[in-house]
């Protein structure tokens, strides 16, 4: 069966140019991606020195908001998953709230104000979070912390060196709430990906690779 990932949810919610459509553009390219890999065998391998630095410096990230809210936040290692979706969250506070946890990339790019963080790709991925682990509260951490120096190379060093700085200045917090009239809209979402999977690909092929086809003139079962 055909699950979306968390963290690539914002690629099929954009909505189409046109009414008769389910899917936009940008959202089918994204699944002839996920087709292929799946067909092919192969991973696409997306990286970056932002999401390096992010990778390396997510415990201190978590050490500093537990230094400014007093708490004891630890890095979540569950996977969860449900008939539509599979992720991995940063921090689960049991029956609370899920928070997603961002390192910037340098004073630059680190969003000081709440309206500044808001960001549509992270809030799905928020969304289908608070659907796997059943809760009302999604929170984007953003963690201004330094950057490793084999990071910086040739960049102003002013602008990741960041310890001088007050913690409480360095974290800013953007939340949503659930709204279970988006996961409908994200159910939705993610069973017309899988008709465009099968549809582009077919059966045979997607049966090959362990996925359920679809059933005839079906769009949801799987």
């Amino acid at each position: 069966m055909l699950k979306i990932r968390c963290s690539s949810l914002g690629k099929i919610m954009t909505e189409p140019k046109a009414k008769s459509e389910k899917l936009s553009v940008g959202a089918k390219t994204y699944i002839e991606d996920l087709a292929k890999e799946f067909v092919y065998g192969y991973q696409k391998v997306v990286t970056s020195k932002e999401m390096e630095k992010g990778t390396l410096v997510e415990n201190h990230s978590i050490a500093l908001m537990n230094d400014v809210f007093f708490t004891s936040y630890e890095k979540n290692t569950e996977r969860r998953e449900n008939e539509w979706l599979t992720g991995e969250c940063d921090i689960y506070v049991p029956k609370t709230k899920i928070i997603d946890v961002k390192s910037p990339w340098s004073l630059a790019t680190f969003p000081a104000m709440v309206f500044a963080g808001q960001d549509k790709d992270y809030e799905w991925q928020g969304r289908g979070y608070m659907m796997l682990w059943d809760v009302d509260l999604f929170e984007i951490n953003y963690c201004m912390v330094n950057t490793p120096d084999e990071l910086i190379r040739f960049e102003d060093p002013s602008v990741h060196y960041v310890d001088h700085i007050a913690p409480s200045q360095r974290i800013t917090r953007v939340p949503y709430e659930r709204d279970k009239a988006l996961e409908e809209k994200i159910k939705e979402k993610v069973e017309a990906a899988r008709a465009v999977f099968h549809t582009g690909y077919g059966n045979d092929r997607a049966r090959a690779r362990g996925l359920t086809p679809l059933a005839p003139h079906t769009r949801s079962a799987m």
